[in-house]
């Protein structure tokens, strides 16, 4: 049944029908959920369709399924450039080329990324300054439920939302600070192995294992930030997101709006910076006493297992220098996930094997 969808598909997308290729393999992965090469295929339907977002979405499930599969990062690079998130489209395509050598698709996409990296490097500082607007106090948006109403966080079924199941719905909050956006998604005793983060440029992913159907929330961001500064922790009772600003500006909602104009977050009085601006913050309340508390709670609350495992990684990752995360990055997906390695000296020059644990063995997948 699924080989048959996807043949209809393939010939779909041979003809140009790019709505019908994009069902067809949507109706195939509900037979076949665990197949990257299906995810990597609607991924490259959906940028034909110009649907951006939900073909970095399909990329990145792709990779999380199958690490070393080329054409999964391929398709993120090309959607990211589409969406100008040349940072992130740099890195998947470098990802990508490590894969792939002399793959001239790759080194051109790099390239491209590189001169627009270069550009925009030269043009931010006058953007911000012609962006400057006098000083005044900008709340946050209205707090939300988990489905955003922005146009980039369609479902995947286009001719079949109708009937499509509603997808658990998790209420989330945000919060502005001085350098960060700290975005809160309320889900109750989900454990930290069923939660998935991907930042990008502009672009966040989350994707929560609930018990009985996957949760997405994806969307493209107000402001841009800094991937590789961001971070999640999963807790008993959310999940809290703190996205680093690459722009010193007041986030007046969580989504972007071509329309709206950033405002520079030090042009603010002083008053309105001494703490955070909640979405519904009342006089009554003493919201810095209330976050203080939260912390010292979040805290004092310990991890076990992959939990404690999770996050022990994260931090090695998060305090290391670049060769360290690429040596960290390489190994991990040139072993399929077997060796984590944070010597580019031992790693960089050659190809890191995988090291099946005692009583298995590594294979070798073909695609």
């Amino acid at each position: 049944m699924a080989t048959d969808l996807v043949t209809k598909a393939n010939e779909a997308f041979v003809d140009d029908n790019f709505d019908l290729a994009v069902d067809l393999y949507t109706q195939a992965l509900e037979i076949d959920p665990k197949n990257a090469d299906l995810y990597a295929d609607r991924a490259q339907a959906n940028v034909k369709l110009g649907s951006f977002t939900e073909a970095v979405a399909d990329a990145n499930r792709a990779i999380e399924l199958d690490p070393s599969m080329p054409k999964a990062y391929l398709r993120k690079g090309t959607a990211c450039i589409k969406l100008e998130e040349y940072q992130t489209a740099k890195a998947a395509l470098e990802a990508g080329a490590l894969l792939t050598p002399g793959d001239t698709r790759f080194s051109k996409l790099i390239k491209e990324c590189d001169e627009h990296i270069a550009e925009e490097t030269a043009n931010l500082q006058q953007k911000l300054v012609a962006n400057a607007l006098p000083s005044r106090a900008v709340p946050s948006s209205n707090t939300t439920a988990g489905k955003t109403d922005g146009s980039h966080a369609t479902p995947y079924l286009r001719s079949q939302t109708k009937e499509a199941p509603q997808k658990p719905k998790y209420r989330h909050d945000y919060y502005n600070t001085p350098t960060e956006v700290v975005l809160t998604i309320f889900s109750k005793g989900i454990p930290a192995e069923n939660v998935s983060v991907d930042f990008g440029e502009q672009i966040l992913s989350v994707i929560i294992n609930a018990p009985d159907e996957e949760y997405h929330f994806q969307t493209r961001l107000f402001s841009k930030i800094i991937p590789e500064k961001c971070r999640y922790q999963v807790l008993s009772t959310k999940v809290e997101i703190r996205l680093s600003k690459a722009q010193l500006v007041t986030w007046t909602s969580l989504e972007y709006n071509e329309k709206a104009v950033p405002v520079r977050a030090n042009t603010l009085p002083a008053t309105t910076v001494q703490k955070p601006s909640y979405p519904s913050s009342k006089s009554k309340t003493d919201w810095d006493k209330l976050e203080a508390q939260m912390k010292k709670e979040e805290k004092e609350e310990k991890l076990d297992g992959d939990a404690a495992l999770n996050k022990f990684f994260q931090g090695i990752y998060h305090d290391a220098d670049e060769d360290t995360r690429r040596a960290m990055s390489k190994s991990f997906v040139e072993s399929n996930g077997t060796v984590l390695s944070t010597n580019w000296k031992e790693v960089g020059s050659k190809k890191v094997e995988g090291s099946a644990p005692e009583g298995m063995e590594v294979k070798k997948w073909e695609y």
